[in-house]
């Protein structure tokens, strides 16, 4: 969890992946951040 107390959202997860592709020519490596933060993601959904 965040500093902040806040969850990592799947919408909010997407934004960075999409965000990170654009930079990588449409490429997101298994191991970078965006990766963990939709993993994260998923993860918090399935908490709920």
């Amino acid at each position: 969890m965040s500093k902040s107390g806040q969850k990592m959202t799947p919408e909010a997860a997407a934004q960075i992946q999409s965000s990170e592709a654009k930079h990588h020519g449409g490429k997101v490596a298994k191991d970078s951040f965006s990766a963990r933060v939709q993993r994260a993601a998923e993860k918090n959904q399935k908490n709920k």
